[in-house]
């Protein structure tokens, strides 16, 4: 099973598939005229399928597209624009992600966050905990469980992303305040299960402060920077 993260044009009619797979990470697969009207492979080979791929498959180099059994046609997702931004991001996410680390839990979280998408729940949630999980695989994880500075699990103040994680009231030098509720919501992304969540209600304030901190820390620490980005903060505010 797989995902592909994204397409390159092969020819005039061929694609070259980057399908991100359990069992063997990230894979270039050549589909051979698929881009064809005629080919039955054509809807199948798209960017944003999930589905099995049965491949000639080649350790290390381009293997060769058989055939494809759609696993989820995401028909909730490909309904509404504004899901549709969302997948992009996280797809476009993950795929630098994993090219820093090569972890099958990355896959899982993926694929999680992508089904709980299509399940209706709110994607801003779903992508903010995908980004908190993917601190960790990018080695600049956030410190959830105690003060940054002294390592006081108590009289927590506020989060920092100067400091990458928490500031106890003893050591809090005038950081950005948020609210309490914002600091366990993350604590929370960190560790929830994706796949087991079938309801977060979570105030506006809270979601807008989470955005906010995570997507400082994004730019600060991560090097990754992501147009997709820019283009939900467009959606969001014409909402």
């Amino acid at each position: 099973m797989g995902f592909v993260l994204n397409t390159v044009d092969y020819g005039d009619t061929s694609l070259i598939l980057n399908i991100l797979t359990k069992e063997h990470g990230l894979i270039g697969v050549i589909g051979k005229g698929v881009k064809s009207m005629k080919s039955r492979l054509r809807t199948s080979t798209q960017k944003f399928t999930y589905g099995s791929f049965y491949i000639y498959y080649k350790e290390g180099k381009l293997s060769l597209l058989k055939d494809v059994d759609v696993i989820q046609p995401f028909l909730h997702i490909h309904s509404d624009i504004v899901l549709i931004g969302y997948l992009n991001y996280i797809t476009e996410l993950v795929y630098q992600v994993y090219k820093e680390s090569e972890s099958a839990k990355l896959y899982d979280y993926f694929i999680a966050t992508v089904l709980q998408l299509e399940n209706g729940l709110d994607p801003e949630i779903l992508v903010s905990i995908l980004e908190v999980k993917c601190l960790d695989f990018l080695g600049v994880g956030l410190n959830l469980d105690a003060c940054t500075h002294c390592g006081n699990a108590t009289s927590i103040v506020t989060i920092d992303a100067d400091a990458g994680g928490l500031v106890c009231k003893k050591c809090y030098r005038n950081e950005m305040l948020v609210s309490i509720k914002t600091i366990q919501f993350l604590r929370m992304y960190q560790y929830v299960d994706i796949k087991s969540i079938r309801k977060i209600d979570i105030q506006e304030q809270q979601k807008k402060e989470i955005n906010e901190f995570l997507t400082i820390y994004y730019n600060r620490y991560t090097g990754i920077y992501l147009k997709s980005k820019e283009f939900l903060k467009k959606l969001k505010e014409l909402q």
